[in-house]
């Protein structure tokens, strides 16, 4: 996609080149770049100032890298990083170019930032981390869970922050930990049905691709077997999971915007604190749970800031 976009007043910004990386093609990206550009010209930037130019490549290393490498080439004056994945790459790859970076999970635990000050270096953004505990809690208050289930992926930072965050909050819960390494979608199956056969009592699905992209199949599964979902990822609710808390995408574009703006008026990204997400839902999926002769609690409808009927 290209389109065009910076202040015709500001002469700083005439010329620019603004270039946007998708960990994947997943909604909550895409949404979040919609959010992006709308707010950009919301500011007074329009198409005789800056081209913006995105890449969804291939959710790999190399392909990711390779992303980043061209819009070195082509003299990008921003790099928009959407997930912890495509963040990191541009890390990696662009040293002297401004990077502003959305949707991602733990900026300072994935090493995307070195601290929630400033991200440091050319680096700046948005996180997309919401309290892991609060999910897990509201899930305990519909059924006790002994054995927890989390679907993750080894090579994604982001998925690996939100696992040993579920180890921590599980052992201080006395619950087991179930891991399911989606790796590749080759392994989905098998991983999958290991995971089913530990008899887990809940299934928490990290924001891994794999996952992601099959999470309404691993609903299906679990519903047939009773096993309530719950996860972190925007959108997860109306996919089925019977509890999400979900940071908006669209504020995560917003922000990025916000970011650009500034960078591209002359502000460093050192200088630009990690913001943190203020658009939160706790959402309750009362189908979902009915689905598996689950009683919502009055406090869990209560604390819920939607409800799914």
């Amino acid at each position: 996609m290209i389109c065009a976009l910076v202040p015709a007043s500001d002469s700083r910004a005439a010329g620019k080149l603004v270039a946007a990386l998708l960990t994947c093609d997943l909604p909550r990206y895409r949404d979040a770049h919609k959010a992006f550009v709308k707010a950009l010209v919301l500011k007074g930037y329009d198409q005789s100032n800056v081209e913006v130019i995105t890449q969804t490549p291939n959710p790999d290393l190399i392909s990711w890298s390779n992303s980043i490498r061209k819009f070195n080439a082509i003299g990008a004056d921003v790099i928009v990083a959407y997930g912890t994945s495509a963040a990191l790459a541009a890390l990696r790859e662009s040293h002297d170019i401004p990077i502003v970076y959305a949707d991602v999970y733990g900026p300072v635990e994935t090493g995307v930032a070195k601290s929630m000050v400033s991200s440091g270096r050319n680096i700046a953004g948005v996180s997309s981390k919401v309290p892991l505990v609060t999910l897990v809690k509201t899930a305990m208050d519909l059924k006790p869970i002994r054995s927890l289930g989390v679907v993750c992926a080894s090579r994604e930072e982001g998925s690996q922050v939100q696992l040993k965050e579920a180890r921590r909050i599980a052992a201080q819960a006395g619950m087991v930990v179930v891991e399911a390494n989606l790796a590749s979608s080759a392994g989905f199956d098998a991983a999958l049905a290991s995971l089913f056969a530990s008899r887990v009592d809940c299934i928490y699905v990290t924001e891994c691709t794999v996952g992601s992209r099959n999470f309404e199949k691993i609903v299906h599964r679990a519903t047939d077997l009773r096993i309530p979902v719950i996860s972190q990822m925007p959108g997860a609710a109306h996919k089925g999971a019977t509890i999400s808390l979900e940071a908006d995408p669209v504020e995560q574009g917003q922000v990025a915007a916000e970011y650009v703006a500034r960078i591209l008026a002359g502000k460093r990204p050192g200088q630009l604190p990690v913001v943190t997400p203020k658009r939160v839902d706790l959402i309750v999926n009362m189908k979902a749970a009915k689905s598996m002769d689950l009683n919502v609690p009055f406090p869990v409808l209560t604390a819920a800031t939607r409800v799914l009927k």
